[in-house]
């Protein structure tokens, strides 16, 4: 059977979700194997090294710089607190002595008898990762971190701003068509992730962001008025690192796009419940969605959640999504995949698939297609 092999966003209602929480650097698990999770749960915890100060003690007393060690009232690991005595010269008689203080809270690391300086490192900075989602610990990196692992609902976006959050799922719009407006965000959904239709404006999301909801999901968004919101121009879609209190998840692209049928519906099933978001995106090598996760309790289980597997490409059959201009976000089904090239309207010879649109069947270049894994 003809296939096409092509990138593909994931829209299921139960599958096994499994999520790596692992430190910058070694550190400590605080959890173990087959412990219970909820979201906010501490799995690990380290300490990145804190940022390094120089001081030019030589300098500042005016003495030799191999002078330095005999001066210093303190040794090297000795922590000090901003303000301590470090350093002082012995003065004439007695008197006139000069010293150096402690400028921040910090440990003497090393003084160099050739420079005269001495280092100072700050506070170690404690680090520390969360569970993200609830669920199981399916396994235990000695020093690094845990895989947690829960059945739920995951849904991937195409776009997203703003890393992991979580709340209560809540759903603002009665359609998938209708926009997640203004006056629909109210004081008493701050910490709730909120579910519009077809589109979120500027507006809508600083007053989101005002009202400190964890995260919104909607179909669509204006491109440009991302600027506003991260202080810069998107280049490659590199996002997650913002420091936002309301992260945001488009799952259908850029303009005002109706939710696809499939995501609204299983979200709407889903509504009251505890949900965790991240927005984070990389269009590129090693490309990463952001996504929706709902995990379902075990009487949620219906038996059948989906297992991962090598994806097979676009085949006859295949739920797909245009990615690109004039249907951008269309959702069809793939009614065949001519072996023939065809020659498009710009004369260049392509490989298509004939995608049927509502009820309309379209000729649409395979490179223009993006396969929706539903189950």
């Amino acid at each position: 059977m003809a296939h096409a092999y092509t990138p593909g966003l994931k829209v299921l209602h139960e599958s096994k979700v499994k999520k790596d929480r692992i430190l910058p650097l070694k550190g400590d698990v605080l959890v173990e194997k087959d412990a219970l999770v909820t979201p906010d749960d501490i799995v690990a915890r380290t300490h990145l090294p804190g940022n390094v100060q120089m001081l030019n003690v030589a300098n500042t007393l005016n003495i030799d710089p191999t002078d330095v060690k005999d001066v210093m009232l303190k040794q090297l690991g000795d922590e000090l607190k901003k303000g301590d005595m470090m350093a002082e010269t012995k003065g004439l008689f007695g008197l006139f002595k000069s010293n150096v203080v402690a400028p921040i809270d910090c440990t003497l690391e090393s003084i160099s008898p050739i420079t005269g300086q001495v280092v100072l490192r700050d506070a170690p900075i404690p680090v520390e990762i969360d569970a993200y989602m609830r669920g199981t610990v399916s396994e235990v990196i000695p020093e690094e971190g845990v895989v947690i692992e829960a059945d739920a609902v995951f849904i991937q976006g195409i776009f997203g701003i703003g890393g992991e959050s979580r709340g209560e799922l809540a759903i603002l719009t009665d359609s998938r068509d209708d926009e997640l407006t203004v006056d629909m965000i109210k004081p008493e959904h701050a910490g709730k992730v909120l579910v519009g239709g077809s589109f979120l404006s500027l507006a809508a999301y600083k007053k989101a962001l005002g009202m400190k909801v964890a995260g919104v999901v909607v179909g669509g968004f204006n491109y440009f008025d991302l600027e506003e919101i991260l202080g810069y121009t998107l280049g490659v879609a590199i996002t997650g690192s913002e420091d936002l209190v309301t992260s945001l998840v488009l799952t259908e692209g850029y303009g005002e796009i109706r939710m696809g049928s499939r995501t609204f519906d299983l979200l709407k099933r889903h509504s009251g419940k505890f949900t965790s978001i991240n927005g984070a995106t990389q269009i590129r090598a090693g490309v990463i969605r952001p996504e929706i996760v709902i995990p379902l309790a075990p009487e949620d289980l219906k038996g059948d959640a989906h297992v991962a597997k090598v994806n097979e490409g676009i085949q006859a059959g295949s739920l797909v999504r245009v990615i690109r201009a004039p249907y951008f976000g269309r959702i069809g089904t793939v009614v065949s995949l001519p072996a023939p090239l065809h020659k498009m309207e710009s004369e260049t010879m392509v490989r298509v698939a004939e995608i049927k649109i509502d009820d309309q069947i379209m000729t649409i270049p395979r490179a223009n297609l993006e396969m929706v894994e539903t189950d």
